[in-house]
């Protein structure tokens, strides 16, 4: 009898080592695919949703880009009586071209704190005269780079002035 009870204790507490150590041993493999899954599943659906956003912001920005550099061109203007040529370009704004008859219009500081470069990492482009053969056009080429192109690739003028 003794001994009985000494074997159905034995079986208990190996019964409770068992239980313990596989409640240490962690996830199984399921569990963390399933995570892993759920995980994926989540990451593409915010990705999805993101992507078309960012860029519509990248055109966005290049905009407004191009609206700051053309109220700075027109201050340029305002002070020295005309706009700077294209072989200037938007340099000028920065720092006195050597062809101002009046260097001492120039204002003291630029007319921009920083010429920024386009969303896709290109400097903006400038021509004087602009299309159409007056004023100015600050541009940048879009995604691609290239001349033309529709979308995301079109071209984002400034319309001259």
């Amino acid at each position: 009898m003794l001994s009985q009870r000494l074997a159905e204790l034995l079986a208990r507490m190996t019964h409770t080592r068992r239980k313990m150590r596989k409640k240490e041993q962690g996830f199984t493999l399921v569990e963390l695919m399933v995570v892993i899954f759920i995980i994926g599943l989540l990451a593409t659906v915010v990705i999805l949703n993101v992507l078309p956003s960012q860029d519509q912001a990248m055109v966005t920005k290049a905009e407004s880009d191009i609206a700051t550099m053309g109220q700075a061109l027109e201050m340029y203007r305002l002070d020295n009586l005309n706009y700077p040529s294209t072989g200037e370009g938007l340099q000028a704004l920065r720092t006195p071209p050597a062809s101002l008859t009046r260097p001492e219009r120039y204002r003291a500081g630029g007319y921009i704190q920083q010429l920024p470069d386009d969303p896709w990492g290109r400097p903006y482009q400038y021509s004087n005269p602009g299309r159409g053969g007056t004023g100015y056009d600050i541009y940048s080429l879009g995604a691609d780079g290239a001349p033309g192109g529709d979308g995301l690739n079109a071209d984002i003028n400034s319309g001259g002035n």
